[in-house]
């Protein structure tokens, strides 16, 4: 992909401070791979940082690493797509910050370890990464690639757009209403339709200045999706297979949904809370 030389201007890097330790060896590779799903409400599910850990202190503007410049680029390119959806429906679209950080970080949601992968927080309308995950995401899962890198962010500010559509907030709502059971399936359904929604803005911003696609792509994208379902990390991780304890669907539905989201370029198809297939 050809992306954005321009910078969000909304990029919080907090790398290179003094991050507590990284919470490895106690956590099985089930709890590592909640973070891998992206997106999960963190609440109740991140590390306490220990007593006396100093934060990496936020240093804003544009990054000069490669690494860094890619993301934030990514971030505009979304920036403008949403911008631009949001006026069509007569409302404005509030950009989210987004935070670079290594090992831990601290977020309205809580505090995180590196290990819970990339999330976005509702609390602060903040996206946060540790860009080691890319390294993660193509050496366990064999999704390499630079838009299938450019799809994590994508997903995640598609909960950013849920978020300010006030979709977080009816999710956030079940969660005492309903039973896990329940909840879960509801569950799947919000990162879906995240799915459908980074597929969207993979299809508007090819018509950007200075932002093109290349062959493969997509399926670089559609590739990501599919080594991250429920059903193909449960199987690794666990063995088996247990739909009732699925949050973000399975490989074939989480590539259904982004492809439906690209093919359509249209939020009025992403409806998957009433979608008959699930």
């Amino acid at each position: 992909m050809q992306w954005f030389g321009k910078g969000s201007g909304n990029i919080e890097d907090r790398r290179g401070g003094k991050g507590g330790p990284v919470l490895g060896g106690g956590i099985g590779l089930l709890v590592i791979i909640v973070g891998l799903f992206f997106g999960k409400d963190l609440t109740g599910l991140v590390s306490q940082i220990p007593a006396g850990t100093t934060q990496q202190e936020a240093k804003k503007g544009d990054p000069t690493d490669a690494e860094g410049k890619f993301v934030d680029g990514v971030l505009e390119s979304t920036n403008q797509v949403w911008e631009q959806q949001f006026a069509a429906m007569n409302k404005t679209y509030e950009k989210p910050a987004l935070v670079l950080f290594d090992n831990m970080v601290q977020s309205a949601c809580g505090n995180a370890s590196s290990a819970v992968g990339p999330f976005y927080c509702p609390g602060d309308h903040k996206v946060y990464i540790d860009l080691s995950f890319y390294q993660e995401l193509k050496d366990r899962f064999g999704a390499a690639g630079d838009f299938a890198q450019a799809y994590v962010i994508a997903h995640e500010v598609g909960h950013h757009v849920q978020n300010l559509l006030g979709i977080s907030a009816k999710m956030e709502r079940y969660r005492s209403q309903l039973s896990e059971k329940e909840y879960n399936r509801m569950s799947v359904k919000l990162e879906l339709q995240a799915d459908f929604l980074a597929g969207m803005w993979a299809r508007h911003a090819q018509d950007l200045k200075d932002f093109r696609l290349d062959p493969g792509d997509i399926e670089e994208a559609m590739n990501a999706a599919n080594a991250i379902g429920d059903d193909k990390l449960q199987q690794q991780g666990q063995g088996q297979v247990v739909p009732d304890a699925f949050t973000h669907g399975t490989s074939a539905q989480r590539v259904y949904w982004f492809k439906k989201g690209f093919d359509t370029g249209d939020i009025n198809q992403g409806d998957t809370f009433n979608a008959r297939q699930l």
